[in-house]
């Protein structure tokens, strides 16, 4: 029998009725959040004194990461970094290196209880607070074996072949609608008008979530991705009023599904799932983080990532619209070359050897899936786009192993099927104003991309 995870209301800033009839937070959003804060205090600034410390969210935005990495790369693949705002870390960004870690989940462990999957470590006074007092959020791609894959197995039904056989019908149409409604002749903002439109309305149908109410999602992902925004403690008390909304309107949701018949909806798969009928409130949260998070800002920024980079690389954007058979190796490309999330962290859990390093137990171990994408010995010319690359598909944007995104076909196929509609509209797709990345070490993208659409 399912239960219902029971929040704290009194956590929260105002009294949830329902998903219906409650007027939902959705401002400000954490980049303007996290601007005014650092504008308002700038001495609190993060400070990187190492020289490879690639955490800072600064080159990411200025997109002058890869030098660094190529530096790193030549002299081994992976470095211990001593001192970061982030405490210190194993910068791995050697390929072979990532593959190697990523196939020995039990010695470099991704779960929670450890420190989780992102760069970002639990605040100390956090730490210092009794376990059950703690705001942890356990969610299955932060979880080791068994639990992993019990609640894995809850999910991935919605992501197999043919899962995506039968949603492909659906995602063709709204996207060939969307394209068909965008304006021509004037500038527009690709990001806001078609990565994110897309990739939450498809979220939005996993979850069977209000339509009305789908920009939540993209207001609750970006709460919930940013890494530096959680080093901001003055942030605190509003990221977690975010989230416990986040909870509670997903909350009624489930309530809603226990009174349903079973669907094929993400909600009332994991309702009527042993592994995660009875997730403690954390854990229900942490979950719906991972799958919005993972649902939205990957496959959004390689969406926006396409358009930039086609734009960047006008050959290749020739080779498109020559010959559309091309696509799906494109997508594998473009994800390479994209690379929508930074890095994922494990933490060692033994003494260790890894490539001539000693790596120690407790020791916090940052994968480079960006750097590795680009790295010169396993794809030539790394830093160029070419849709016709033989090994495009050795990249490892979705990860390796048995973290390896769960909805990454799901990726792929939104990603397909936008470049195969905007083919079959003959669209052409130009940077033509404000081009504006994202600020941060985790999530790889783009905020704002003005284009104008011609055609080919």
């Amino acid at each position: 029998m399912a239960t219902t995870p029971k929040l704290d209301r009194a956590s929260t800033s105002e009294t949830a009725d329902s998903p219906e009839k409650r007027v939902w937070r959705t401002s400000p959003s954490a980049h303007e959040a996290l601007k005014t804060h650092y504008e308002a205090n700038p001495e609190q600034k993060l400070v990187f004194p190492h020289k490879w410390d690639v955490s800072r969210s600064d080159i990411y935005v200025e997109n002058r990461w890869q030098p660094i990495f190529a530096e790193m790369q030549a002299a081994g693949p992976l470095h211990y970094i001593d001192e970061s705002p982030f405490g210190p870390y194993w910068a791995v960004v050697g390929h072979k290196a990532i593959q190697h870690i990523e196939a020995l989940p039990d010695i470099f462990s991704s779960s929670w209880e450890y420190g989780g999957i992102t760069i970002l470590d639990a605040p100390k006074e956090e730490l210092d607070k009794p376990k059950e007092e703690r705001f942890e959020l356990p969610m299955f791609i932060a979880m080791d074996r068994p639990k992993h894959t019990g609640q894995r197995r809850t999910v991935a039904p919605n992501f197999t072949p043919s899962g995506m056989t039968e949603m492909e019908p659906e995602i063709r149409q709204r996207t060939g609608e969307l394209l068909d409604s965008l304006p021509r002749g004037e500038v527009f903002d690709w990001v806001d008008t078609v990565s994110i439109e897309l990739t939450t309305g498809m979220l939005a149908l996993l979850f069977d979530f209000p339509w009305e109410d789908r920009r939540l999602l993209t207001f609750w992902s970006d709460w919930s991705g940013d890494t530096e925004l959680a080093t901001v403690r003055e942030l605190d008390e509003f990221r977690r009023g975010v989230l416990f909304e986040m909870a509670e309107y997903f909350q009624e949701l489930w309530v809603k599904k226990t009174q349903e018949e079973p669907a094929g909806d993400l909600i009332s798969m994991m309702i009527h799932s042993d592994a995660m009928n009875q997730m403690d409130p954390m854990e229900f949260m942490g979950n719906l983080v991972l799958l919005i998070v993972g649902g939205n800002d990957t496959t959004r920024n390689t969406m926006s990532g396409i358009i930039h980079s086609l734009d960047l690389f006008p050959d290749q954007r020739k080779l498109f619209e020559e010959n559309p058979d091309l696509i799906p190796n494109a997508v594998q490309e473009c994800l390479r070359y994209q690379t929508p999330l930074a890095h994922m962290r494990r933490t060692c859990t033994e003494d260790t050897e890894v490539f001539g390093q000693q790596i120690r137990q407790g020791d916090k171990v940052v994968l480079w899936y960006l750097g590795a994408n680009r790295e010169e010995s396993v794809f030539e010319d790394p830093h160029k786009l070419d849709i016709t690359r033989d090994n495009a598909k050795r990249h490892i944007a979705f990860g390796y192993g048995i973290h390896r995104c769960v909805g990454a076909r799901l990726a792929e196929l939104q990603l397909r099927v936008l470049l195969e509609e905007m083919h079959k509209r003959r669209m052409r797709v130009h940077v033509a104003g404000d081009v504006e990345r994202v600020r941060a070490n985790f999530v790889h993208g783009f905020r704002k991309l003005e284009v104008e659409i011609t055609e080919f």
